[in-house]
């Protein structure tokens, strides 16, 4: 107490602006190669997800490419309105739900199970000629995994097809066949980017304390006891954000694949929502049509991985936010 009988106030940042500011000065100096590090990331965004967001107004407008975004008359919810009354949305949600959710479910354990594998491996040569191997088709374009695909599969001179004449069976053209679309996208899918998804859970397999496995083997736990108690709950959550990541991408697929890999003989069952805003937009130049439903795919993206977020939330102490 004070002569007069009161309190001392505690010095704090806020009765002290300069030594805040001069902590957070302090602390910005630190991390400046982290940030620096960060910065081409940050511009990334920004120009290209962030001010492309500007075009979405194109959605609410009648746009004409010649008059601009600002002189094109207003329509508000015309187009979004249009399509959800028409034929092709619930074809369209159907195909692409079908499509994503299948890759979910069978994409999604692949890197899992091939960090797992390869964790496994005691020889460093042939681990890392495995990890080469598997990285490897990552980083091949999406045209030529398509133009694989369809070499491979060809009815005449595709590998498949002189494997099927070895056992005198008739080939046949899988490509041309509605329900082997899905089978043929998410396997190259698997191929194409199973190895590059298990760095990932290489990475968490690191930061499990060997003595947990020593616990374990001292206990009389066998290795198949170890991998489903102890492996498996130390990566366990980072595969629960990488699960609510996929789950986001189940209506937000690429155009390119599944566009190289259509057909007019599959159309009812391969064209997706990227594919019909490409047909929209760019072919046929309706681009406020193909902007809404871009926008539309985009909101219930953003659902779907707010929901897995919340249900993770719920269940686990894992989430995104």
């Amino acid at each position: 107490m004070d002569p007069v009988g009161t309190t001392e106030r505690p010095i704090t940042s806020r009765t002290l602006p300069g030594r805040g500011r001069a902590a957070f000065i302090r602390k910005l100096n630190q991390s400046k190669y982290l940030l620096i590090l960060f910065l081409p990331c940050l511009v990334y965004y920004l120009l290209f997800k962030y001010l492309p967001m500007f075009g979405l107004m194109i959605s609410f407008k009648d746009y004409n490419l010649f008059k601009g975004v600002w002189a094109s008359s207003w329509v508000g919810l015309k187009y979004y309105s249009m399509f959800f009354e028409s034929p092709d949305f619930l074809k369209l949600f159907r195909n692409t739900f079908l499509l994503g959710i299948t890759n979910v479910v069978f994409g999604f354990p692949m890197p899992v199970i091939l960090a797992l594998c390869i964790n496994e491996v005691n020889q460093m040569l042939f681990k890392r000629f495995v990890q080469t191997v598997s990285y490897i088709p990552h980083f091949i374009s999406n045209v030529v995994v398509a133009g694989m695909v369809v070499m491979f599969l060809s009815p005449t001179t595709g590998i498949l097809a002189h494997l099927v004449k070895m056992f005198g069976l008739q080939p046949v053209n899988l490509l041309v066949q509605p329900e082997w679309f899905r089978p043929i996208y998410v396997l190259s899918d698997i191929w194409q980017h199973a190895g590059w998804g298990s760095i990932i859970y290489l990475a968490a397999l690191t930061g499990i304390d060997p003595q947990l496995y020593e616990a374990a083997e001292m206990d009389g736990a066998s290795r198949w006891k170890q991998l489903w108690n102890v492996t498996i709950p130390g990566i366990m959550p980072a595969m629960v954000i990488m699960l609510i990541l996929n789950i986001g991408h189940v209506i937000d697929i690429g155009f390119e694949k599944a566009f190289l890999l259509m057909n007019p003989a599959i159309n009812d069952s391969a064209d997706i929502f990227s594919t019909f805003v490409y047909r929209m937009g760019l072919t046929l130049g309706n681009y406020s049509y193909g902007t809404a439903v871009d926008f539309f795919t985009g909101i219930v993206s953003l659902f779907f991985i707010w929901s897995a977020n919340f249900i993770s939330r719920k269940v686990s102490d894992t989430s995104l936010w």
